[in-house]
């Protein structure tokens, strides 16, 4: 029987010696999954220790710290290392050790291309995956490509040609084919939206939640049919609620609209006249879903906490291949 899926722990209390160690390391955020050696969850383990707080020689002491009595005592005793494979920023040059990039087009790498960061405590080992990186034009992508994996591993039965949208902060669309990861382009729409939300002239007319998706609809048709004009059409906001009492919730929903709508207007390639798996199932990946349906996009959303724990246990499955050959 496994646990809560959404429970968190400052500490884990004692309990048998997990098989191993599922970790998502991102910039602002640690999640941990402890697992079975059947890759069924034990615990799970949220942390605000992310890469952004950490430096290099800090990322052992935090997962001793949070795993706890989770890990035989002692430090040096003769016991297993237990892996601990872990995707996103903790393997970034800012992170815990740099994981070089695969280059597309590319299979989203495994546990055969990780890095080992020199661990100090023998009940560790830590396995660290790379990301995917195109030269020409320049573009990266560090933690998505895990996603993509368990994406992969849960619908292998495509090979044909695909198109996933990862909703974030900075939004990834990613052409696949056979497995591949064959191209990506990443979007600054999400650091976009809460630089104008909180730091532009915007601010003062944009709330932090409510809605209106009406609005929304009509500012992504706006900016898809004039993406040259994004920066009017971002200052009629202001100009909307000075003189005609625009509320902050329609700001809110046009500055998403206008921002989304610009970045469709850029991946046209990637979603006309093809279905579209949206990895996401939160606000930001309903917005997409809204804005591309809208448009004859017939999109469907996954979760993408589930694929990337899909993801690191398809690197976990390779581990133990890889030891019994």
């Amino acid at each position: 029987m496994t646990a809560d899926p959404n429970r968190s722990f400052d500490m884990m209390p004692a309990g048998p010696t997990p098989a191993w160690i599922a970790a998502d390391w991102g910039t602002s955020q640690l999640r941990l999954w402890v697992m079975d050696n059947s890759n069924q969850v034990l615990d799970r383990i949220t942390s605000d220790r992310g890469m952004s707080r950490l430096g290099p020689q800090d990322y052992e002491p935090t997962l001793l710290g949070l795993l706890g009595d989770r890990l035989a005592p002692g430090s040096n005793s003769d016991v297993r290392a237990v892996p601990v494979i872990c995707c996103g920023m903790a393997g970034s040059r800012q992170g815990w050790a740099e994981a070089p990039y695969a280059t597309a087009p590319c299979p989203p790498p495994g546990i055969a291309e990780a890095t080992r960061p020199l661990i100090q405590d023998k009940r560790l080992t830590v396995y660290l995956l790379p990301g995917i990186k195109t030269t020409d034009p320049a573009d990266v992508m560090r933690g998505e490509e895990t996603q993509i994996a368990g994406y992969l591993a849960q619908d292998s039965n495509q090979t044909g040609p695909q198109v996933i949208c990862l909703p974030g902060t900075h939004s990834k669309w990613v052409k696949l084919d056979r497995g591949q990861v064959t191209s990506f382009s990443t979007f600054m729409t999400g650091e976009m939206f809460a630089l104008l939300q909180g730091q532009s002239v915007l601010r003062h007319c944009v709330s932090e939640d409510g809605w209106d998706e009406k609005a929304f609809k009509q500012a992504v048709a706006k900016a898809l049919s004039s993406p040259a004009a994004i920066s009017a059409q971002l200052f009629r906001i202001r100009a909307d609620a000075l003189l005609s009492g625009q509320n902050a919730e329609t700001g809110r929903a046009r500055l998403s609209g206008l921002l989304i709508g610009a970045e469709l207007a850029a991946t046209r390639g990637y979603w006309s006249h093809q279905s579209v798996t949206i990895l996401g199932t939160d606000a930001l990946a309903r917005c997409y879903e809204t804005a591309l349906s809208a448009l004859g996009c017939k999109p469907r959303r996954v979760d993408a906490e589930s694929l990337t724990l899909a993801g690191l246990c398809a690197a976990y499955d390779q581990l133990q291949k890889g030891q019994t050959e």
